[in-house]
């Protein structure tokens, strides 16, 4: 007993189109593991030259636009609210 030839090719072509995708999900799985790896570097080098700023200016809000920046005035111990 067997199926139609037609129905046989219907099947056939979907498993085909069900596996590309399920390769091309695999395909991007890699590639998103690549980029939040190259984010996690780019965050540690953002982190690593914050550092060195701070050491230089002190602890300091940065205008990204034009370079201007303003100091960062830390909390005094009485204008803490609990």
């Amino acid at each position: 007993m067997k199926i139609k030839e037609e129905e046989l090719k219907t099947i056939q072509e979907q498993q085909k189109q069900l596996n590309e995708l399920v390769h091309n999900i695999g395909m991007l799985e890699s590639q998103k593991h690549g980029l939040l790896h190259d984010i996690a570097k780019v965050n540690k080098d953002i982190e690593d030259y914050k550092e060195k700023l701070e050491k230089e200016y002190g602890p300091v809000e940065i205008n990204l636009e034009d370079g201007t920046y303003t100091e960062i005035k830390e909390d005094v111990e009485g204008n803490k609210e609990d």
